[in-house]
């Protein structure tokens, strides 16, 4: 193998070229750059307290196009994306040691706990073979760092007194040029197969014709969806009112599934509207996307701020709620069997399609709780398994719950 300097980026849920600072870091820190991303075994076992299966079959394909595309945008920059089965820390120690020449591992930093624990066991791993780590942060739309709160902790628990100090205290950062070529992969390295369903222990889905979600995961297929819905439809001018619907197509954005891999940037989208606003119109609508990104900027903050108190039974406010364990009832929800035709006709389309509109996830999380009096958790772990965008989780626990537990604004 060659001796020369190599920087490893382990890729997470940022699988995109575009406004990616890790590989405008390693460009200008290495020689050659190793584009590393695992299929983790924990993520395709069950879930934190009912055992459900944790990655559905909507979610995975999803990912493995997204990988996909990944690998052959990388491959048109003289690089190439290296695949490998395993568990994130103990592949990069192997590979460490299988090249000889790592001067630096650099990943995005994550929210969630067990995203946490990745990174630790990689700090460790890396502390032990003398590489140094290298971290951004690159998953919201305003930096943590440009955020008008001195400490994580003084995070408002309202949206809307967060909303307020950030748009009048902060600014959106440029987003980043997309590089023509990057350094290549070590001499001699095997980029390695991307592995098939069937090899994660999971079946391909059918698809639904119906679906209001008929897309297909990566960062091509992301930033295709922006110039259709903003540049070739003009359907980002009615997105307020339109946002709410149900099954349409053009209804919203549909940002989110891409948003979760980070196969879009949230800050490419807000230069995009601003550039929209400028050249075609700004209204309301144009305005309410940047809105919800900066709601899921929020979920991302809270996740930070209250760590695994979000994931836990009595919530962000510590309420204790005799939640019922009824499996007929829970069944019953989950297979759009309850009798009430809205809740019903949204389960239906999540167990056939992974995609459920804003609007119906709030009424059916809702149902759950508030009127079958179930374990808000049991949900949420549901939507973890089926939702095509659930690898935002924190985004779905926030929402149930806020209503379960009717934080107010």
């Amino acid at each position: 193998m060659s001796a020369s300097r190599t920087v490893i980026c382990l890729l997470r849920n940022d699988l995109r070229l575009h406004d990616n600072e890790l590989f405008h870091w390693a460009q200008r820190n290495a020689e050659h750059i190793v584009p590393l991303y695992c299929f983790d075994p924990r993520h395709y076992v069950g879930t934190y307290n009912f055992n459900l299966p944790k990655t559905g079959p909507f979610r995975l394909r999803f990912l493995l196009e997204s990988v996909r595309d990944l690998r052959n945008t990388l491959l048109n920059t003289g690089s190439n994306l290296v695949v490998r089965k395993g568990k994130p820390e103990e592949v990069v120690a192997d590979l460490i040691k299988q090249l000889g020449s790592v001067s630096s591992v650099a990943f995005h930093e994550e929210v969630a706990s067990e995203e946490l624990n990745v990174e630790k066991k990689v700090k460790e791993v890396c502390a032990q073979l003398k590489v140094k780590v290298h971290t951004c942060w690159g998953s919201t739309l305003y930096h943590m760092e440009d955020l008008p709160f001195h400490q994580i902790s003084r995070l408002p628990d309202v949206y809307t007194e967060f909303r307020k100090a950030v748009e009048s205290q902060s600014r959106v950062r440029p987003v980043l040029p997309t590089p023509e070529r990057l350094n290549p992969l070590p001499p001699g390295l095997d980029e390695g197969a991307i592995p098939t369903a069937e090899d994660l222990q999971q079946t391909e889905p059918v698809s639904d014709p119906r679906s209001a979600f008929p897309c297909t995961g990566g960062e091509s297929s992301a930033l295709a969806r922006l110039k259709h819905y903003f540049w070739d439809t003009d359907a980002v001018a009615t997105y307020k009112e339109t946002r709410n619907g149900l099954i349409g197509v053009d209804y919203s954005t549909k940002f989110s599934p891409w948003l979760a891999l980070g196969c879009i940037s949230p800050r490419y989208i807000y230069h995009q509207i601003k550039t929209y606003e400028r050249e075609r119109t700004a209204n309301q609508s144009t305005y309410w996307v940047i809105f919800e990104l900066l709601w899921r900027d929020y979920f991302k903050f809270v996740g930070i701020k209250y760590g695994n108190k979000m994931f836990q039974v009595k919530g962000l406010q510590g309420k204790s709620v005799p939640w019922k364990m009824d499996m007929k009832l829970f069944d019953a929800w989950k297979e759009g069997r309850t009798g009430v035709p809205f809740v019903d006709a949204n389960m239906r389309e999540l167990a056939l399609t992974g995609f459920m509109s804003n609007r119906g996830r709030q009424n059916v999380a809702s149902f759950l709780t508030k009127d079958l009096g179930l374990d808000w958790r049991q949900g949420a772990e549901w939507f973890e398994y089926l939702l095509v965008r659930c690898v935002d989780i924190q985004c779905i626990i926030y929402q149930f719950n806020h209503k379960t537990f009717c934080r107010s604004e």
